[in-house]
């Protein structure tokens, strides 16, 4: 499966989130490889803790080298092998293998040629041999690498592998907006899959949103809050619902939906077990979140046409 991560704004946690998902399908014994298509910012490696590749590689091998042609392979690293991080260090018993391709530093987006659709083409049903699930991190809003994607897919050589798409916004009234017009709107989503050989309704059924960094009034995090102020958080949410059932970002079509969490607001990285049982840092709401999204990608009722 692939599965593609895309977002309209910056800044909604689909980096981080995807990540997260990698880790816990690869701790559930799925052999998962995590592409990071974010050409302008190739920042994936953070994440993971990869000294190699923080914010891209250098040695020109990455993948933005490998669509300009000027690299046949593009670099793998072993995330269970190479992070920096202690409870990442070694594949623990029973795990699949967690691989990242990354971006190359200072690389930038570039218009989707005949020949980087055909190479995309070729790396998708490479990776789908190996991996059972590959997760392709998109840059923000209307992108070249969108465009890319949206072609290849539509490519006849893909047809047997199953394309799924998570478009991740903030639980706010700007991002639920942006996130509706990223699908729907003039040359979303839905426009452009058209125009690369797309069903409409096929391609939307294979869409669904997450909500990242949602809050709960009625949390026991909350418990500080003034009356006045818990009223009115309450309030607004109601009115987010509202405009999220009105612009198709409902609950009908919502996989998942992410917890504020302290530890992702100050630091983007992945959430181990050991995070909420020894340090005490995270909390486990969005570690349960997370592994029930985990389950959700594969399961099919969670896709059913609407």
């Amino acid at each position: 499966m692939i599965l593609f991560a895309t977002s309209d704004k910056g800044g909604t946690g689909r980096s981080v989130t995807s990540s997260n998902l990698a880790y816990r399908t690869a701790l559930d014994g799925t052999d998962c490889c995590y592409l990071d298509f974010d050409f302008g910012s190739p920042t994936a490696g953070a994440i993971f803790d990869l000294p190699a590749a923080p914010a891209g590689v250098t040695g020109g091998d990455g993948l933005h080298n490998y669509f300009l042609g000027t690299t046949d392979l593009p670099r793998r690293i072993d995330i269970w092998a190479e992070s920096e991080r202690d409870v990442l260090r070694s594949r623990p018993a029973g795990a699949g293998r967690l691989t990242l391709l990354p971006g190359d530093r200072g690389g930038g987006e570039f218009q989707a040629t005949p020949e980087m659709v055909e190479r995309c083409v070729e790396l998708f049903l490479k990776l789908a041999e190996e991996f059972g699930l590959i997760i392709v991190d998109l840059s923000a809003g209307r992108s070249y690498a969108t465009d890319i994607v949206l072609a290849a897919t539509a490519h006849p050589e893909l047809a047997g592998i199953s394309a799924r798409w998570l478009v991740f916004h903030r639980w706010t009234r700007q991002h639920i907006i942006a996130a509706a017009g990223l699908v729907r709107g003039v040359q979303g989503l839905l426009d452009a899959g058209v125009g690369r050989g797309h069903d409409r309704q096929t391609l939307l059924n294979s869409i669904r949103f997450i909500r990242t960094a949602v809050l709960n009034p009625a949390a026991q995090g909350q418990a500080g809050l003034r009356p006045e102020q818990l009223a009115w958080l309450d309030r607004i949410d109601r009115r987010l619902h509202e405009l999220a059932g009105s612009s198709g970002v409902g609950r009908s079509r919502m996989l998942g939906e992410i917890p504020l969490d302290p530890v992702l607001q100050w630091q983007e990285q992945l959430l181990s077990n050991e995070d909420v049982l020894l340090h005490g840092t995270a909390n486990q709401e969005t570690v349960t979140a997370f592994e029930q999204l985990a389950k959700k990608i594969f399961d099919d009722d969670a896709w059913v046409g609407l």
